[in-house]
């Protein structure tokens, strides 16, 4: 089956053709931490949609395949920072990786615009992460290779299998415009199209589906129509208290501050260069306020202290002082984290 016809079977697949325990044997029939009659089979099957697992990379400059307003997803370590652009993500999913001495997992859901990073250390053994075919509230349910447990992207943890109840490590992530990246990070390494497999990264495999507010192709309960469903909205999730930013805040580029469970956090966000990211405040940043005229530097502090898209403090000579303590937060279309967070806070 070429993945060229996919949205055409996803579309047909949206009349619910089958479901989890629709006659499909399944290792992991009795023991579920969702309810596994709203589990569907999305089509392709496991590995059907092929996660990526040796990436090659290029140079920015080196990068002509991708427009501006195409977004990618950064990641950053203390030695190297790698960018995987949604043309790829939106046909492989999963990207399995090192960087720098981290072993991540690159997962990015289309259905629900949700990119996280997870680390690839689960259990004391380092494993990859596959797509399984599954799904549950139409976001991707990956699955580890090492024991075949099935893990729920959103929720951030195993809901099948030998690992259940299992907790995801996340890798901080942050999404932007390829045009954005550039100008911050114009010495990173990208993604390339060398993937080992033959796939239009042109075109967009699920039509229209990224504007079509209506469009949603599997249940999803409860649907929360408090914004639009595919408004973009950084969720930050917290011990008791679950919180989304719609980058409709951020018309103007700005810093959001603001407590969560007696955290205080910072969110800033623009939407012209589309970035929206949320760490734990701190007195070293006291009086952080927007400022991007010296990219990859966002905000400022009223004492010259420098944050960085990744959360980096520089001092005011561009000097590294120590990272800021990230917040478990990913942005995602507004309809999936009211369906797995019902009855989210909207900050306004």
């Amino acid at each position: 089956m070429k993945l060229g016809t996919l949205s055409c079977i996803v579309c047909i697949l949206g009349l619910l053709l089958s479901s989890c325990g629709g006659g499909e044997q399944d290792r992991f029939d009795q023991d579920w931490l969702i309810p596994s009659d709203r589990v569907f089979d999305g089509g392709p099957g496991q590995d059907g949609i092929p996660s990526v697992d040796s990436p090659e990379f290029a140079s920015v400059s080196e990068i002509n395949y991708l427009s501006d307003r195409a977004l990618v997803v950064g990641v950053f370590s203390d030695t190297e920072v790698k960018a995987y652009p949604h043309p790829i993500l939106d046909w492989h999913e999963i990207v399995n990786d090192e960087i720098g001495d981290k072993s991540v997992a690159v997962t990015y859901c289309p259905l629900t615009g949700t990119a996280i990073g997870w680390d690839r250390n689960v259990n004391g053994s380092k494993t990859t992460f596959g797509v399984s075919g599954k799904l549950f509230q139409t976001n991707l349910i990956p699955f580890d290779r090492a024991t075949e447990s099935y893990w729920s992207q959103i929720r951030l943890d195993c809901v099948n299998g030998e690992l259940i109840n299992t907790r995801v490590n996340t890798s901080p992530v942050v999404e932007t415009t390829w045009e954005t990246w550039k100008a911050m990070y114009p010495n990173s390494s990208v993604m390339t199209t060398n993937t080992g497999f033959s796939r239009n990264y042109q075109q967009f495999p699920y039509g229209d589906y990224r504007t079509n507010n209506a469009n949603l192709i599997f249940p999803v309960e409860p649907l929360d129509q408090r914004l639009p469903s595919k408004e973009r909205v950084l969720g930050v999730l917290g011990d008791q208290t679950n919180r989304v930013y719609s980058i409709e805040l951020f018309e103007t580029p700005s810093v959001i501050h603001d407590v969560m469970d007696g955290q205080e956090m910072v969110i800033i966000g623009s939407k012209e260069m589309n970035f929206m990211v949320a760490y734990e405040d701190s007195s070293i940043i006291e009086g952080l306020e927007i400022n991007l005229d010296n990219l990859p530097t966002i905000a400022v502090a009223a004492n010259g202290n420098q944050v960085t898209l990744f959360g980096q403090v520089l001092d005011a000579n561009g000097n590294f002082i120590q990272n800021l303590n990230n917040t478990e937060s990913f942005i995602a279309y507004w309809f999936s984290l009211g369906a797995f967070y019902p009855g989210i806070e909207i900050y306004e």
